[in-house]
């Protein structure tokens, strides 16, 4: 009887560790950055244009990075999302083309539409990296400070949008109105 108790043991042990993983949503995986300074970039434009975008050209205002690639089916299902969310003006959406080919990257932003304020080129991934990127697509929401105050592991949702974003854009808006 005793030496069915130790492999029982660890298959409860193993089963309790199994049914916290799957509780778990992996849309919210932790982030180190949240609370600290968004990492600094200065990477070419997609759209060739002769000067580089820099984050120090966002200070000042809250933003959105979204890390993207043509090669993505997730991000193809929230490019309308993402759209919507421009057209309404709220807070600049800058793109971040992640290991992409770049003439792919260009043809698939005519075809489904361009959301984005600029998109940037990240061919290496070495600044997704900084950033803690897992995949695409990913969203990060950026202070006026630079300070990353949001991310989402996973394509935007129009209930997302609504619920987290917008709410959380306009509290950093006021925020910083009021300093």
């Amino acid at each position: 009887m005793k030496r069915f108790l130790v492999p029982l043991a660890v298959l409860a042990g193993l089963l309790a560790v199994l049914a916290a993983g799957l509780r778990h949503d992996p849309r919210t995986l932790p982030s180190a950055l949240l609370g600290k300074p968004a990492p600094d970039f200065n990477l070419p434009r997609l759209d060739a244009s002769a000067e580089p975008m820099s984050s120090r050209a966002m200070r000042g205002q809250v933003w959105i990075l979204n890390v993207w690639a043509s090669w993505c089916e997730p991000c193809r299902d929230e490019q309308p999302v993402l759209a919507d969310f421009a057209a309404r003006r709220i807070a600049p959406v800058l793109g971040l083309n992640y290991k992409d080919d770049r003439q792919n990257a260009i043809r698939w932003l005519r075809e489904a539409g361009d959301p984005y304020t600029a998109s940037i080129v990240d061919r290496k991934g070495e600044t997704a990296i900084d950033y803690g990127v897992y995949g695409v697509p990913e969203t990060f929401v950026i202070d006026r400070s630079g300070i990353v105050r949001y991310r989402l592991a996973g394509p935007l949702t129009h209930a997302l949008v609504d619920t987290v974003i917008v709410p959380l854009v306009g509290q950093l808006q006021r925020e910083a109105d009021h300093d």
